[in-house]
C-alpha cells in the first residue's frame, strides 16, 4: 500500500511556479501583446459607447424635433422600441451566435471567444437594443467584443498560438473594453475576476495582463474624450450630500434593504426566466412585442408622474446620477411607480434583448434605496448605496463586485457607507439564494434553445 501511495505521489504533476512563469520570455510576450491590443480595443469600445449614446439622443430628441414635434410625443417610445425588437429578433433568429448571451442568465464570462461573424451579430443586437431604449446595459456586449477582437487579432498575427495564451489575451481584451465603463478599472477587473472564479497562487499571473490592458484602456478612454470632446462615457455620481458615519439605526436599515432587494431582485429574475422560453421560440414576433411592452410601461409612468419616460427606458447608466441628485423632486408615489415600471421593463428586456444586466440593477437598487430614505432614520446616500449593492448582488451574484460598485461610485461618501453596504449585500445574497426557484417552464423541462458557449458577459 505504501508503495502504491509513493507511486501516485511521483506521478502527480508539480504545480506551476508563478515566479518562474513571470520570468519566462513567453509571459513577457503575452504582456506586450495585451498592452498593444488594448489600445485599439479601448478605442473601439469608446466609439461604440459614443455611438449608442448619440443614437439615443438622435432618436429620442433630435428626430422628434426634426419632424416638427415640440419635444418627445407621449407615444414616441413605441416606434424605436418596435424597431429594436424587430432587429434583435432577426439577429437572434438568423445570425450565428444569436446576438450574444441572454442577460437573464446573469453575468457570465468564459468559453470560446466569438468569431468575427458572430461579433457582427453581437454589435448589431446591442446597438439596436441599447440605442433604441431597451432596459439593458452595454457591459456584456463590450466584454464579448473585446474578447473576440483580441482572440481574432492574435490568431491572425501568429497562427498556432497555444489555446491557453489565446484565452489570457482574450480576457485582457475584455478588461480593456470596459476599463472605465463602471467608473474605475478596479471595478471592471474585480467583475471579470470574480465572474471567472480566479484564485490561488496563479491569480496574479493570470490577472496581470488584464490589469495592464485595463490601465492602458483607461488612458485611451481619457485621451479619446479629450481628443473628440464627446464627453465621458464612464459611470460617475458626483456632488452627493456628505455622509459622515453610520449609526445603529442605519445598520437596522441595512437588514431591511437586503431583504427587500432579495425579494424584488428574485421576482425580476424569475419573471425574466419565465418569459424567455416563449420569446426564444418565437423571437421574430415576441421580441417586438417585448419592445412595445417596455414602451407602454415608460409611457404609463410618464403620464402618471409627469416625469420623463427616460427614467424607465435605457440602461440607467446616464440616468443614475441625475436621479440621485434630483431625488428631492420625486414623491414617494413617483418612486414606487418608477421601481415597478423599471423593474418589469428590466425583466422583459432580460428575457428578450441582448446586453448586460449591471446598469439596470444599479438603477433599480438606487430607486428602492431612495424610496426607503423617505422613511425616518435612513439618509439618502446610505439608502441609495445599500440599494445599489444589494440589488447588484441579487442580479449578478457577485458579492465583492457589488460592494465595490456601491462604494466606489459614491466617491467621497464611499468609505463611510462600506459597512452598511457589506451588511446589505450579505443579507441580500444569502436570502436570494434561499428564494431562488426555477421558473414554471423550467420545472416542466421546457427550456429555451441552448446558446453556444462563448466568452463575454451578460
Amino acid at each position: 500500500m505504501a508503495h502504491a501511495t509513493d507511486k501516485r505521489t511521483e506521478a502527480a504533476p508539480a504545480p506551476p511556479d508563478p515566479m518562474a512563469l513571470l520570468r519566462s520570455k513567453s509571459y513577457v510576450v503575452i504582456l506586450v501583446v495585451c498592452a498593444v491590443l488594448g489600445v485599439p480595443i479601448a478605442m473601439i469600445s469608446y466609439l461604440f459607447l459614443q455611438l449608442v449614446d448619440r443614437l439615443q439622443t438622435w432618436v429620442y430628441t433630435d428626430l422628434p424635433n426634426g419632424l416638427g414635434f415640440h419635444g418627445e410625443p407621449t407615444w414616441w417610445p413605441l416606434l424605436p422600441l418596435l424597431v429594436a425588437g424587430v432587429v434583435v429578433g432577426l439577429v437572434v433568429r438568423y445570425v450565428p451566435g444569436r446576438g450574444g448571451h441572454s442577460p437573464a442568465d446573469g453575468f457570465k464570462t468564459g468559453g470560446a471567444p466569438f468569431t468575427p461573424v458572430e461579433m457582427v451579430g453581437v454589435a448589431i443586437a446591442a446597438i439596436a437594443g441599447i440605442g433604441l431604449g431597451a432596459v439593458i446595459g452595454p457591459e456584456g456586449p463590450l466584454i464579448a467584443l473585446g474578447a473576440g477582437l483580441a482572440a481574432a487579432s492574435v490568431r491572425v498575427i501568429r497562427r498556432g498560438t497555444p489555446q491557453q495564451a489565446v484565452a489570457v489575451i482574450a480576457a485582457s481584451g475584455s478588461f480593456a473594453a470596459i476599463s472605465t465603463l463602471l467608473g474605475s478599472p478596479l471595478i471592471g477587473a474585480f467583475l471579470l475576476m470574480e465572474t471567472a472564479g480566479l484564485g490561488g497562487p496563479m491569480l496574479g499571473v493570470i490577472l496581470l495582463p488584464g490589469l495592464l490592458a485595463a490601465g492602458i484602456g483607461t488612458l485611451i478612454f481619457v485621451g479619446m474624450n479629450s481628443l473628440t470632446g464627446f464627453g465621458p462615457v464612464s459611470l460617475s455620481i458626483p456632488n452627493l450630500p456628505p455622509f459622515l458615519r453610520p449609526d445603529s439605526a442605519e445598520f437596522g436599515w441595512a437588514l431591511v434593504v437586503g431583504v427587500a432587494a432579495a425579494v424584488v431582485g428574485t421576482a425580476i429574475r424569475w419573471l425574466a426566466l419565465t418569459i424567455r422560453p416563449h420569446v426564444e421560440r418565437r423571437s421574430l414576433v415576441l421580441t417586438p412585442v417585448a419592445g412595445l411592452i417596455v414602451a407602454a410601461l415608460a409611457i404609463g409612468y410618464a403620464e402618471a408622474t409627469d416625469k420623463s419616460s427616460a427614467d424607465v427606458l435605457f440602461s440607467g447608466q446616464s440616468g443614475l446620477g441625475p436621479l440621485l441628485l434630483n431625488a428631492a423632486q420625486y414623491s414617494s408615489g413617483a418612486l414606487l411607480l418608477l421601481l415597478v415600471c423599471k423593474g418589469v421593463a428590466y425583466s422583459v428586456c432580460l428575457s428578450a434583448f441582448r446586453g448586460g444586466p449591471v446598469f439596470p440593477a444599479l438603477f433599480v437598487g438606487a430607486t428602492g434605496g431612495i424610496l426607503l430614505s423617505h422613511l425616518p432614520g435612513l439618509p439618502l446616500v446610505a439608502g441609495a448605496a445599500m440599494g445599489i449593492g444589494a440589488m447588484s448582488v441579487v442580479m449578478l451574484r457577485l458579492p465583492l463586485t457589488s460592494v465595490l460598485l456601491a462604494t466606489l461610485l459614491l466617491q467621497s461618501d464611499g468609505l463611510a457607507v462600506i459597512p452598511l453596504v457589506i451588511v446589505a449585500v450579505v443579507v441580500a445574497h444569502v436570502l436570494a439564494a434561499h428564494l431562488a426557484v426555477s421558473p414554471p417552464m423550467a420545472r416542466l423541462g421546457i427550456d429555451a434553445p441552448p446558446a453556444t458557449a462563448h466568452a463575454g458577459g451578460g
